[in-house]
Protein backbone atom coordinates (compact mmCIF):
# COMPACT_ATOMS: atom_id res chain seq x y z
CA UNK A 1 0.00 0.00 0.00
CA UNK A 2 1.41 3.34 -1.07
CA UNK A 3 1.94 6.13 1.53
CA UNK A 4 -0.36 8.88 1.13
CA UNK A 5 0.70 12.38 1.99
CA UNK A 6 -2.41 14.97 2.59
CA UNK A 7 -1.13 18.47 3.01
CA UNK A 8 -2.21 21.19 5.45
CA UNK A 9 -1.83 24.23 4.70
CA UNK A 10 -3.62 27.49 6.95
CA UNK A 11 -2.36 30.63 7.33
CA UNK A 12 -0.13 30.20 10.44
CA UNK A 13 1.16 26.75 9.17
CA UNK A 14 1.86 24.48 7.37
CA UNK A 15 2.49 20.52 7.57
CA UNK A 16 2.07 17.31 5.74
CA UNK A 17 -0.33 14.06 7.40
CA UNK A 18 1.01 10.97 6.39
CA UNK A 19 -1.34 7.93 5.79
CA UNK A 20 -1.05 4.10 5.36
CA UNK A 21 0.68 0.98 6.73
CA UNK A 22 4.37 0.95 8.29
CA UNK A 23 4.21 4.76 9.23
CA UNK A 24 6.16 5.11 11.72
CA UNK A 25 9.30 4.17 9.48
CA UNK A 26 8.60 7.63 7.80
CA UNK A 27 9.23 9.61 11.13
CA UNK A 28 13.00 10.53 10.93
CA UNK A 29 12.42 11.10 7.61
CA UNK A 30 10.15 14.16 7.78
CA UNK A 31 11.35 15.94 11.15
CA UNK A 32 14.80 17.26 11.34
CA UNK A 33 16.57 16.17 14.07
CA UNK A 34 19.85 18.25 13.78
CA UNK A 35 22.71 16.66 16.46
CA UNK A 36 21.83 17.43 20.41
CA UNK A 37 18.24 18.14 19.75
CA UNK A 38 16.57 16.70 22.56
CA UNK A 39 13.13 14.12 21.62
CA UNK A 40 10.28 13.67 24.27
CA UNK A 41 7.58 10.53 23.52
CA UNK A 42 4.45 11.39 25.40
CA UNK A 43 2.07 8.22 25.54
CA UNK A 44 0.25 5.49 27.71
CA UNK A 45 1.55 2.93 28.98
CA UNK A 46 -1.38 0.56 27.38
CA UNK A 47 0.32 2.45 24.25
CA UNK A 48 3.86 1.82 24.88
CA UNK A 49 3.53 -1.72 25.82
CA UNK A 50 2.20 -2.59 22.25
CA UNK A 51 4.22 -0.35 19.50
CA UNK A 52 7.21 1.04 21.79
CA UNK A 53 9.51 -0.59 20.24
CA UNK A 54 8.01 -0.47 16.85
CA UNK A 55 8.41 3.72 17.27
CA UNK A 56 11.83 3.08 19.28
CA UNK A 57 13.77 1.55 15.72
CA UNK A 58 12.90 4.56 13.77
CA UNK A 59 14.95 6.37 15.84
CA UNK A 60 18.55 3.98 15.40
CA UNK A 61 20.38 6.78 13.78
CA UNK A 62 19.21 9.29 16.05
CA UNK A 63 19.47 9.89 19.93
CA UNK A 64 16.86 7.86 21.81
CA UNK A 65 13.89 9.48 23.43
CA UNK A 66 13.23 10.00 26.58
CA UNK A 67 9.53 8.63 27.40
CA UNK A 68 6.61 10.45 29.17
CA UNK A 69 4.10 8.76 30.17
CA UNK A 70 -0.11 9.77 30.44
CA UNK A 71 -2.15 6.94 32.46
CA UNK A 72 -6.18 6.62 30.34
CA UNK A 73 -8.51 8.26 30.33
CA UNK A 74 -10.64 11.78 29.81
CA UNK A 75 -11.17 12.23 33.63
CA UNK A 76 -6.49 12.66 33.42
CA UNK A 77 -6.42 15.49 30.56
CA UNK A 78 -6.37 17.79 33.21
CA UNK A 79 -4.09 21.11 33.93
CA UNK A 80 -2.70 18.61 36.92
CA UNK A 81 -1.31 16.88 34.32
CA UNK A 82 -0.07 19.31 32.04
CA UNK A 83 1.71 21.04 34.91
CA UNK A 84 3.71 17.36 35.91
CA UNK A 85 4.79 16.49 32.38
CA UNK A 86 6.18 19.98 32.50
CA UNK A 87 8.04 19.68 35.63
CA UNK A 88 9.54 16.80 34.13
CA UNK A 89 10.28 18.24 30.89
CA UNK A 90 12.21 20.78 32.83
CA UNK A 91 13.97 18.09 34.72
CA UNK A 92 14.93 16.04 31.82
CA UNK A 93 16.72 19.19 30.07
CA UNK A 94 13.96 19.72 27.66
CA UNK A 95 14.85 23.56 25.98
CA UNK A 96 12.77 25.47 23.09
CA UNK A 97 14.64 23.14 20.23
CA UNK A 98 13.26 20.17 21.78
CA UNK A 99 10.36 17.99 20.28
CA UNK A 100 7.69 16.38 22.04
CA UNK A 101 5.86 13.55 19.75
CA UNK A 102 2.37 12.44 20.78
CA UNK A 103 2.01 8.81 20.74
CA UNK A 104 -1.31 8.01 21.89
CA UNK A 105 -4.95 8.42 21.35
CA UNK A 106 -6.87 11.98 21.38
CA UNK A 107 -6.17 12.34 24.66
CA UNK A 108 -2.23 11.99 24.75
CA UNK A 109 -2.59 14.30 21.29
CA UNK A 110 -4.73 17.11 22.91
CA UNK A 111 -2.47 17.29 25.96
CA UNK A 112 0.41 17.07 24.33
CA UNK A 113 -0.04 19.29 21.82
CA UNK A 114 -0.92 21.77 24.86
CA UNK A 115 1.95 20.85 26.69
CA UNK A 116 4.29 21.96 23.63
CA UNK A 117 2.31 25.10 23.08
CA UNK A 118 3.15 26.24 26.92
CA UNK A 119 6.09 24.78 27.91
CA UNK A 120 8.67 27.22 27.39
CA UNK A 121 5.65 29.09 24.98
CA UNK A 122 5.95 27.16 22.34
CA UNK A 123 8.21 23.89 21.38
CA UNK A 124 7.53 21.81 18.31
CA UNK A 125 6.02 18.56 18.31
CA UNK A 126 4.51 15.86 16.18
CA UNK A 127 1.28 13.75 15.98
CA UNK A 128 1.54 9.90 15.70
CA UNK A 129 -1.98 9.01 16.70
CA UNK A 130 -2.85 5.37 17.72
CA UNK A 131 -6.76 5.42 17.61
CA UNK A 132 -8.93 5.74 14.60
CA UNK A 133 -10.82 8.56 16.24
CA UNK A 134 -7.60 10.72 16.23
CA UNK A 135 -6.39 10.42 13.23
CA UNK A 136 -9.59 11.13 11.47
CA UNK A 137 -10.01 14.19 13.71
CA UNK A 138 -7.91 15.73 16.46
CA UNK A 139 -4.49 15.25 15.42
CA UNK A 140 -5.24 17.59 12.67
CA UNK A 141 -5.95 21.49 12.78
CA UNK A 142 -4.12 22.40 15.44
CA UNK A 143 -6.64 22.62 18.59
CA UNK A 144 -5.21 21.70 21.53
CA UNK A 145 -6.63 21.37 25.29
CA UNK A 146 -7.35 19.99 28.72
CA UNK A 147 -10.76 20.06 30.38
CA UNK A 148 -11.97 21.75 33.71
CA UNK A 149 -15.21 20.04 35.38
CA UNK A 150 -17.24 23.03 33.79
CA UNK A 151 -16.88 21.16 30.47
CA UNK A 152 -14.13 19.70 28.16
CA UNK A 153 -11.22 21.51 26.46
CA UNK A 154 -12.36 25.09 28.38
CA UNK A 155 -8.73 25.26 28.75
CA UNK A 156 -6.29 25.23 25.61
CA UNK A 157 -4.49 27.26 22.46
CA UNK A 158 -4.52 26.26 18.53
CA UNK A 159 -0.52 25.00 18.17
CA UNK A 160 0.00 22.98 14.73
CA UNK A 161 2.08 19.45 14.95
CA UNK A 162 5.25 19.67 12.68
CA UNK A 163 3.71 16.45 11.26
CA UNK A 164 1.01 13.75 11.90
CA UNK A 165 1.57 10.21 10.99
CA UNK A 166 -1.78 8.03 10.76
CA UNK A 167 -0.40 4.33 10.73
CA UNK A 168 -3.09 1.92 10.00
CA UNK A 169 -1.40 -0.78 11.25
CA UNK A 170 -1.57 0.25 15.15
CA UNK A 171 -5.44 -0.05 14.26
CA UNK A 172 -5.40 -3.66 14.30
CA UNK A 173 -5.00 -3.68 17.88
CA UNK A 174 -7.47 -1.50 18.82
CA UNK A 175 -10.37 -2.47 20.84
CA UNK A 176 -13.97 -3.10 18.91
CA UNK A 177 -15.63 -0.27 20.68
CA UNK A 178 -12.33 2.19 19.90
CA UNK A 179 -12.77 1.55 16.01
CA UNK A 180 -16.26 2.14 16.33
CA UNK A 181 -16.06 5.47 18.02
CA UNK A 182 -13.69 6.47 15.70
CA UNK A 183 -15.91 5.86 12.85
CA UNK A 184 -19.06 7.69 14.35
CA UNK A 185 -16.34 10.48 13.40
CA UNK A 186 -16.06 9.71 9.76
CA UNK A 187 -19.55 9.43 9.05
CA UNK A 188 -19.71 12.92 10.66
CA UNK A 189 -17.31 14.12 8.38
CA UNK A 190 -19.31 12.58 5.22
CA UNK A 191 -22.64 14.20 6.53
CA UNK A 192 -21.27 17.93 6.84
CA UNK A 193 -19.01 18.04 3.78
CA UNK A 194 -18.16 14.68 1.77
CA UNK A 195 -21.44 12.99 0.16
CA UNK A 196 -18.95 10.57 -1.51
CA UNK A 197 -17.39 9.41 1.45
CA UNK A 198 -20.63 9.07 3.37
CA UNK A 199 -22.21 6.76 0.93
CA UNK A 200 -19.24 4.52 0.85
CA UNK A 201 -19.44 3.99 4.42
CA UNK A 202 -23.10 3.48 3.99
CA UNK A 203 -22.63 0.94 1.45
CA UNK A 204 -19.34 -0.94 2.95
CA UNK A 205 -19.58 -1.10 7.02
CA UNK A 206 -18.93 -4.52 7.06
CA UNK A 207 -15.89 -4.09 5.41
CA UNK A 208 -14.63 -1.01 7.06
CA UNK A 209 -15.63 -2.79 10.40
CA UNK A 210 -13.90 -5.94 9.64
CA UNK A 211 -10.86 -3.72 9.18
CA UNK A 212 -9.55 -4.26 5.48
CA UNK A 213 -6.38 -1.82 4.92
CA UNK A 214 -7.50 -0.39 2.08
CA UNK A 215 -11.41 0.56 3.49
CA UNK A 216 -9.56 1.75 6.39
CA UNK A 217 -7.45 4.25 4.36
CA UNK A 218 -9.88 5.20 2.08
CA UNK A 219 -12.03 6.97 4.95
CA UNK A 220 -9.17 8.16 6.80
CA UNK A 221 -7.79 9.94 4.22
CA UNK A 222 -11.19 11.27 3.16
CA UNK A 223 -11.80 12.09 6.25
CA UNK A 224 -8.58 13.88 7.13
CA UNK A 225 -9.06 15.86 3.60
CA UNK A 226 -12.25 17.16 5.22
CA UNK A 227 -10.84 18.53 7.84
CA UNK A 228 -7.66 20.10 6.53
CA UNK A 229 -10.07 21.62 3.86
CA UNK A 230 -11.93 23.46 6.73
CA UNK A 231 -9.63 24.16 8.69
CA UNK A 232 -7.72 25.78 5.96
CA UNK A 233 -10.46 28.21 4.75
CA UNK A 234 -10.98 28.96 8.42
CA UNK A 235 -8.12 28.35 11.19
CA UNK A 236 -9.57 30.21 13.95
CA UNK A 237 -12.80 28.71 14.17
CA UNK A 238 -14.41 32.05 13.12
CA UNK A 239 -16.97 30.69 10.55
CA UNK A 240 -16.97 27.33 8.83
CA UNK A 241 -14.85 25.36 10.75
CA UNK A 242 -17.48 25.33 13.16
CA UNK A 243 -19.35 22.81 11.26
CA UNK A 244 -16.86 20.65 12.50
CA UNK A 245 -18.42 20.26 15.55
CA UNK A 246 -21.56 18.88 14.48
CA UNK A 247 -22.79 16.55 16.94
CA UNK A 248 -20.74 18.30 19.70
CA UNK A 249 -22.77 20.45 21.44
CA UNK A 250 -25.00 17.83 22.75
CA UNK A 251 -22.41 15.19 22.61
CA UNK A 252 -20.04 17.20 24.35
CA UNK A 253 -22.74 17.97 27.47
CA UNK A 254 -23.46 14.13 27.78
CA UNK A 255 -19.83 13.26 28.52
CA UNK A 256 -19.76 16.56 31.12
CA UNK A 257 -22.83 15.25 32.62
CA UNK A 258 -21.92 11.71 32.87
CA UNK A 259 -18.52 12.75 33.83
CA UNK A 260 -16.55 11.63 30.90
CA UNK A 261 -16.66 7.83 32.66
CA UNK A 262 -19.02 6.33 30.75
CA UNK A 263 -18.84 7.02 27.02
CA UNK A 264 -16.21 7.61 24.56
CA UNK A 265 -16.00 10.23 22.72
CA UNK A 266 -16.96 9.14 19.12
CA UNK A 267 -19.99 7.55 21.00
CA UNK A 268 -21.43 10.45 23.01
CA UNK A 269 -21.02 12.35 19.77
CA UNK A 270 -23.12 9.60 17.17
CA UNK A 271 -26.29 10.16 20.01
CA UNK A 272 -24.76 14.31 19.58
CA UNK A 273 -25.61 13.70 16.03
CA UNK A 274 -28.76 11.70 15.88
CA UNK A 275 -30.15 14.40 18.23
CA UNK A 276 -29.32 17.19 15.88
CA UNK A 277 -31.68 15.22 12.85
CA UNK A 278 -34.59 16.04 15.68
CA UNK A 279 -33.52 19.41 14.94
CA UNK A 280 -32.69 19.67 11.71
CA UNK A 281 -35.84 17.14 10.26
CA UNK A 282 -38.57 19.69 11.28
CA UNK A 283 -36.88 22.90 10.05
CA UNK A 284 -37.06 20.96 6.55
CA UNK A 285 -33.03 21.30 6.16
CA UNK A 286 -33.27 17.88 5.53
CA UNK A 287 -36.08 15.47 3.85
CA UNK A 288 -37.51 12.56 5.99
CA UNK A 289 -35.17 9.83 3.52
CA UNK A 290 -32.16 11.62 4.39
CA UNK A 291 -32.47 11.47 8.32
CA UNK A 292 -33.12 7.64 7.89
CA UNK A 293 -30.12 7.52 5.84
CA UNK A 294 -27.51 9.43 8.10
CA UNK A 295 -29.38 7.49 11.09
CA UNK A 296 -29.29 4.36 9.63
CA UNK A 297 -25.50 4.96 9.11
CA UNK A 298 -24.60 6.12 12.36
CA UNK A 299 -26.38 3.01 13.85
CA UNK A 300 -24.72 1.08 11.54
CA UNK A 301 -21.47 1.45 13.05
CA UNK A 302 -22.90 1.47 17.18
CA UNK A 303 -23.87 0.06 19.02
CA UNK A 304 -24.08 3.05 21.03
CA UNK A 305 -24.04 2.75 25.04
CA UNK A 306 -26.79 4.12 27.41
CA UNK A 307 -26.59 7.59 28.86
CA UNK A 308 -27.74 7.60 32.54
CA UNK A 309 -28.27 11.58 33.35
CA UNK A 310 -31.44 13.94 33.75
CA UNK A 311 -32.83 16.17 31.21
CA UNK A 312 -32.15 18.91 33.41
CA UNK A 313 -28.39 18.20 33.92
CA UNK A 314 -27.76 17.68 30.12
CA UNK A 315 -29.37 20.87 29.33
CA UNK A 316 -27.14 22.64 31.90
CA UNK A 317 -24.03 21.14 29.96
CA UNK A 318 -25.37 22.16 26.93
CA UNK A 319 -25.52 25.87 27.93
CA UNK A 320 -22.07 25.77 29.16
CA UNK A 321 -20.66 24.91 25.87
CA UNK A 322 -17.92 26.76 24.81
CA UNK A 323 -19.34 26.65 21.06
CA UNK A 324 -22.42 29.59 22.28
CA UNK A 325 -21.37 33.43 21.97
CA UNK A 326 -22.50 36.50 23.20
CA UNK A 327 -25.75 34.40 25.31
CA UNK A 328 -26.47 32.83 21.57
CA UNK A 329 -26.50 29.28 21.27
CA UNK A 330 -24.55 28.09 18.38
CA UNK A 331 -25.79 24.49 16.86
CA UNK A 332 -24.63 22.49 13.69
CA UNK A 333 -27.43 21.49 11.52
CA UNK A 334 -26.69 19.66 8.44
CA UNK A 335 -28.17 20.41 5.29
CA UNK A 336 -28.75 17.48 3.31
CA UNK A 337 -26.11 14.85 2.94
CA UNK A 338 -22.44 16.64 2.57
CA UNK A 339 -23.32 20.04 3.80
CA UNK A 340 -23.98 21.76 7.18
CA UNK A 341 -24.95 24.77 8.34
CA UNK A 342 -24.02 26.74 11.61
CA UNK A 343 -27.37 28.37 13.31
CA UNK A 344 -28.00 30.55 16.17
CA UNK A 345 -31.83 30.09 16.73
CA UNK A 346 -32.07 26.38 18.24
CA UNK A 347 -34.88 27.44 20.38
CA UNK A 348 -35.30 25.64 24.30
CA UNK A 349 -37.85 24.14 22.98
CA UNK A 350 -35.83 22.46 20.17
CA UNK A 351 -33.13 21.59 22.57
CA UNK A 352 -35.24 20.24 25.16
CA UNK A 353 -37.09 17.77 22.50
CA UNK A 354 -33.99 16.54 21.56
CA UNK A 355 -32.46 16.00 24.60
CA UNK A 356 -35.30 14.31 25.77
CA UNK A 357 -35.40 12.17 22.75
CA UNK A 358 -31.94 11.07 23.02
CA UNK A 359 -32.37 9.91 26.68
CA UNK A 360 -35.80 7.90 25.69
CA UNK A 361 -33.41 6.52 23.25
CA UNK A 362 -30.50 6.17 25.25
CA UNK A 363 -32.41 4.90 28.22
CA UNK A 364 -30.71 1.82 29.88
CA UNK A 365 -32.59 -1.56 29.03
CA UNK A 366 -33.81 -3.00 32.03
CA UNK A 367 -33.80 -7.13 31.26
CA UNK A 368 -36.11 -9.47 31.99
CA UNK A 369 -36.14 -11.97 34.67
CA UNK A 370 -38.81 -14.32 33.87
CA UNK A 371 -42.47 -14.20 32.38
Amino acid sequence: MKIIRIPVRTASANYSVYVGRNVFSQLTRHIALPSGRRIFVLTSPEIWSLWGRKLLATFFRAAQPTVLFLPAGERYKRMAQAERLAGELAAAGADRSSLLIAFGGGIVGDLGGFLAAIYMRGIAYAQVPTTLLAQVDSSVGGKTGVNLIAGKNLIGSFHHPSAVFADIDVLQTLPERELRAGLFESVKAGIIRDPILFRFMEENAARILARDPDALSRIISASIRVKAEVVGIDERESGLRMILNFGHTLGHAIEAATGYRRLLHGEAIAWGMLAALRIALPRGTITTAQAARMEQTILAYGPLPAVRTSVERLLDSAGRDKKNRAGRRRFVLPQGIGDAVVVEDVTDAELSDAVRWVLARARPRVRSCGP
